[in-house]
C-alpha cells in the first residue's frame, strides 16, 4: 500500500484569527510546545489527558478511538484527521489550508527520503514525468517551505526538493537553499532539476554564492545525442542547455549528479549513453541509472515506454562498468537485485521512497530483500517477469 500524504481533515476548529494557510508541528504530549506552530498529537484519551496535564493550547487528533469528544473550551485550536493517518509521528510537520481542511505531510521525523515539492510548474514535458506539470500560480508552496524549515531536526541528514522545475522562481528558490545553509547547516541538499536554468551564468552565480556545504544538482541526461533527450522531455533545444548547464556548474566548482531514467527510449542504449557520459562528463559527481516509476505521465505513454528490466539488464551491466571502470560514482536506483546481472549488485541502491515501496509474495521467499529496492507501490506497478526469489 502506498502511504497516504495528504488528504481532507475531519475538522479544524479555532484558526478565525488565523492565515489560510498554516504549518503544523506534532509535538509529544509530554513536550512543551516551543513555537506557535506546535500542536499536541493526541491518538487516545491518555493523550488527551497528558495534553491537558500539560497545558497545550493546541492538539492534532488522529483516529477516533477517544472516549469522549474535545471539548472546545479546552483547547484554542483543534485539528481532527481520519484514522488512516496514524502513521503520524511526533516531528512531522504538516501544511494546512484552512478553509478547504486540505492538507499535507510535508516532513517525517522518521523517514529518510523527505522531499518538498517545490513547483508544479515546469519548462520541460517529459514522456515519464511523474509530477506532471501544470502552469499555475503556486508560489505558496515556497513560502510553506519556508515556514517549515525552522521546525525540521537539525539532524536530519537530507532534504530532497523537487518539482516540476524548482528554478521557476530562481530568485525565491535560491533564498530557500540559502535558509537551508544557514537553519539546516549539517543536512545535505539534493535539488532535481532539469538543468537548463544553469546554462544562465546569473543563477549559477547565485548557485555558487550560497555556499552550502552539501548542495547537489541533479540533472538528466537522457541520450547521447540532443534530439533524443529533447524527444524525451518534450522541448527543442532542452539537450544544449542542460549540457551547457552542467558545465557552468562544474566550472564554478559546484556538485552535480546525472540522472538517466530507463524506459524504452533510453534503456536500449544505455550502453552508449553511459560511454558518452565517460568521454564527455567524467568530472560530474555521481551517475544514477534509474528504473521508471509507473506514475503520471508514464500511465499515458505505458505503450510506448514500458521495457522490462531484464531486457536491458546486459546493457545496464555494460553501462555500469563503463562508469565504474573511469573511477565515476554510479549508482543503480529503482531496480530489484533480482532483474540485475549478479556483477553490478554493488552498484544497487534501495532508493524508492518508503511511502511508496513495496514487495510482492516471491519477495518473502528471497535472501536478500533486506537489502533490495523492492518495487514502486504508486500509480499502476508494472512487474518484469525476471521477478524471482534470491535463495
Amino acid at each position: 500500500m502506498t502511504l497516504p500524504l495528504f488528504g481532507i481533515a475531519d475538522s479544524c476548529e479555532g484558526f478565525a484569527r488565523e492565515p489560510s494557510r498554516i504549518v503544523v508541528r506534532l509535538k509529544s504530549p509530554d513536550t512543551e510546545p516551543c513555537d506557535d506552530s506546535d500542536f499536541s498529537l493526541v491518538k487516545s484519551t491518555v493523550d488527551l489527558i497528558r495534553s491537558i496535564e500539560g497545558k497545550h493550547h493546541s492538539i492534532f487528533v488522529v483516529g477516533d478511538s477517544l472516549d469522549t469528544p474535545v471539548s472546545p473550551s479546552l483547547f484554542n485550536r483543534v485539528i481532527s484527521l481520519p484514522a488512516k493517518f496514524d502513521y503520524l509521528d511526533t516531528g512531522d510537520i504538516l501544511g494546512i489550508h484552512i478553509p478547504t481542511k486540505k492538507f499535507r505531510t510535508l516532513f517525517r521525523r522518521s523517514s529518510r527520503h523527505n522531499s518538498f515539492l517545490v513547483t508544479e510548474r515546469c519548462n520541460n514535458y517529459c514522456l515519464m514525468c511523474s509530477q506532471p506539470p501544470k502552469d499555475i500560480d503556486d508560489n505558496w508552496i515556497l513560502s510553506e517551505i519556508k515556514r517549515s524549515l525552522p521546525l525540521i531536526p537539525k539532524s536530519t541528514p537530507t532534504l530532497t526538493f523537487t518539482g516540476g522545475e524548482p528554478l521557476s522562481d530562481w530568485t525565491d528558490f535560491i533564498g530557500v537553499i540559502a535558509d537551508c545553509r544557514d537553519l539546516l547547516p549539517n543536512t545535505a541538499i539534493q535539488v532535481l532539476t532539469n538543468g537548463r536554468a544553469f546554462a544562465n551564468s546569473t543563477i549559477v552565480d547565485a548557485w555558487k554564492a550560497i555556499g552550502h556545504r552539501s548542495l547537489i544538482a541533479a540533472i538528466p541526461v537522457y541520450a547521447a545525442v540532443d534530439y533524443l533527450h529533447d524527444y524525451v522531455v518534450q522541448a527543442k533545444g532542452a539537450f544544449d542547455e542542460t549540457i551547457l548547464g552542467i558545465l557552468k556548474l562544474k566550472d564554478r566548482g559546484q556538485r552535480v549528479e546525472v540522472r538517466v531514467v530507463l524506459h524504452a527510449h533510453t534503456a536500449p542504449i544505455i550502453a552508449e549513453t553511459s560511454r558518452w557520459i565517460a568521454r564527455n562528463l567524467p568530472f560530474v559527481d555521481h551517475v544514477a541509472l534509474m528504473g521508471m516509476e509507473n506514475t503520471g505521465f508514464a500511465l499515458a505513454n505505458e505503450k510506448s515506454l514500458w521495457i522490462d528490466p531484464i531486457d536491458y539488464r546486459e546493457s545496464l551491466c555494460e553501462g555500469v562498468q563503463t562508469l565504474a571502470a573511469i573511477g565515476m560514482n554510479v549508482s543503480v536506483y529503482n531496480l530489484p537485485l533480482c532483474v540485475l546481472e549478479r556483477s553490478i549488485w554493488p552498484y544497487a541502491v534501495q532508493s524508492i521512497s518508503d511511502w511508496k515501496n513495496g514487495y510482492v509474495e516471491e519477495c518473502t521467499k528471497c535472501i536478500e530483500r533486506s537489502r533490495c529496492s523492492g518495487l514502486f507501490t504508486s500509480g499502476r506497478p508494472r512487474q518484469s517477469r525476471g521477478i524471482s526469489a534470491i535463495r
